[in-house]
């Protein structure tokens, strides 16, 4: 989103004290929203109360963690009172050792957003001039440039969120309209001075879980299209493969209580039309687990969709930082609300419930393309007939494609938390790891998408030859209007031909979630 895209003209969502929603991070993440901090006047009281204590502290010569004294183990050493002010720099600054992949400008804005939220709550004693330094960034399309890789997750995401803070301060680089260029020069051109920060201000940016924060919210708005996607792409698999629809049946679904999986298959009902069973000539009574079961397996992800919202929004509400200032109360709280484990469970978990969607589309994958499994269809679902059949090998390449997605994201489900190792001097012994865990979540979700793009070729093409090979089999109106959609994105593989950019242009429109499911 860079200044020219009329950020006026979006939809608001106010930051203040009150409860944010994943779905208001997503919104700004992907540029049809902008954040406005609240002109409430009892909530910028409220900020500012927060930096008066601290400083009132620091004239009666109180000792306060980052403030006046060193870093995580160096949080013996106390600081000089005339080195004081240069602190907060040092601590950007020997954070600068990020490596690694930057972070996509959505991802970028989802992490300011999710840092911005928490210093909103009031407990990080930073003044109102950050939180309109942090929106103004927002305001000018200005994002830092941000590496991916070099957080443990405690203390917080200390390593790449230096590179917000020194962008608000005018150092590092920024993208700008998809340009990288100095901050410097991008805060002089759009009229932002540099901030120069106070005593605890380095330490609150810092100090807090916004990049696993922001990566979890946009890693869980994919996951729950994607459930709803690959239900969708199941009931044009079981056409395809003339499959029995009565599996999904209401009353046998009524006996297993799970409401993401008695969803799932409500789906099912929806796209298929009638649960009645009708024996045909050659029919399987039972279709193979990945049709029939397929509400247990995409039910999983579905029930656990809500719990992992629970966790994603309760840290996006949290003042995670360290340590805690309690104006009202007058103190200074030192704790380690900087830990994501949440998170990172909530991260572990899904990786593993998407990689499964994976797993379960490739297998069906493998039954449409295989004469027999699929009822009929031709070899590899190539539709070329006469001569031209002899050389033409429909999908069988795709598959093998979808083979190395779906092994690649299997093999990430491993749990990052568990891989906890001690840092900085024993100081941070245990860390959550809810960072990676979160990167690793996105890329099994990337991975999932391919697999998904693929296999909306492979129905698409499966459904069709199947009204070919069965002239009597009519899509169920529900399937019918997607296959009309998919039509004006794919055509029929007829002769071989490259499908890169037919799955690129459907990874786009997964991405937009351009096709409504169930709502």
């Amino acid at each position: 989103m860079s200044a020219a895209a009329g950020t006026h003209n979006l939809r608001t969502v106010r930051f203040d004290r009150e409860r944010l929603s994943l779905d208001d991070v997503v919104a700004i993440a992907r540029g049809v929203a902008r954040p406005a901090l609240s002109s409430d006047l009892a909530f910028r009281v409220a900020i500012a109360r927060g930096a008066d204590f601290l400083d009132r502290l620091l004239r009666e010569d109180g000792v306060i963690y980052g403030v006046t004294t060193g870093y995580g183990d160096s949080c013996t050493v106390a600081v000089p009172p005339e080195l004081m002010p240069e602190l907060p720099r040092q601590l950007y600054t020997y954070h600068g050792c990020g490596l690694g992949a930057f972070l996509a400008p959505e991802q970028t804005r989802a992490v300011m957003a999710a840092r911005l939220a928490s210093l909103c709550k009031g407990y990080s004693g930073v003044s109102v001039g950050l939180l309109e330094q942090i929106v103004r960034l927002f305001d000018a399309g200005l994002l830092p440039l941000i590496p991916s890789e070099g957080s443990v997750g405690a203390s917080g995401d200390l390593t790449p969120l230096s590179y917000l803070a020194a962008v608000l301060c005018g150092e590092r680089e920024v993208w700008r309209d998809g340009a990288h260029l100095p901050a410097a020069q991008a805060l002089a051109e759009a009229g932002i001075a540099p901030l120069r920060l106070r005593p605890k201000e380095g330490l609150a940016i810092m100090n807090g879980t916004a990049v696993m924060t922001g990566l979890a919210c946009l890693a869980w708005d994919r996951a729950e299209y994607l459930a709803r996607l690959a239900t969708r792409i199941t009931a044009l698999a079981s056409f395809a493969l003339d499959g029995n629809a009565h599996h999904f049946d209401a009353t046998l679904f009524a006996v297993k209580p799970h409401a993401g999986m008695q969803d799932v298959a409500a789906w099912l009902r929806h796209d298929l039309g009638s649960t009645e069973q009708v024996e045909r000539n050659g029919r399987r009574l039972q279709d193979r687990y990945s049709i029939r079961c397929a509400p247990h397996v995409i039910g999983v992800l579905a029930d656990a969709l809500p719990f992992f919202r629970t966790q994603i929004e309760n840290e996006l509400n949290s003042a995670n930082d360290n340590p805690i200032i309690d104006a009202d109360g007058e103190r200074v709280l030192h704790g380690g609300h900087f830990y994501g484990g949440h998170i990172a469970f909530a991260m572990d978990g899904m990786k593993n419930a998407v990689a499964n969607l994976a797993d379960l589309l490739d297998r069906q994958l493998a039954l449409l393309v295989d004469t027999r499994y699929s009822n009929g269809l031709p070899p590899n679902l190539s539709a070329m007939q006469g001569e031209r059949a002899a050389i033409s090998h429909g999908l069988k390449a795709l598959q093998i494609s979808v083979s190395a997605w779906t092994a690649e994201a299997l093999k990430l489900t491993m749990p990052a938390s568990v891989f906890s190792r001690s840092t900085e001097c024993h100081n941070q012994d245990k860390v959550s790891m809810g960072t990676i865990a979160a990167r690793d979540c996105l890329r099994v979700l990337e991975l999932t998408e391919q697999v998904a793009a693929a296999l909306l070729i492979a129905v698409r093409q499966g459904a069709w030859l199947r009204c070919r090979v069965d002239p009597q089999r009519a899509l169920p109106p529900a399937l019918a209007v997607m296959m009309a959609v998919l039509e004006d994105d794919i055509a029929p593989v007829l002769d071989d031909r490259r499908l890169d950019l037919d799955l690129q242009r459907l990874l786009e429109r997964m991405r937009d979630q351009a096709w409504p499911l169930y709502r």
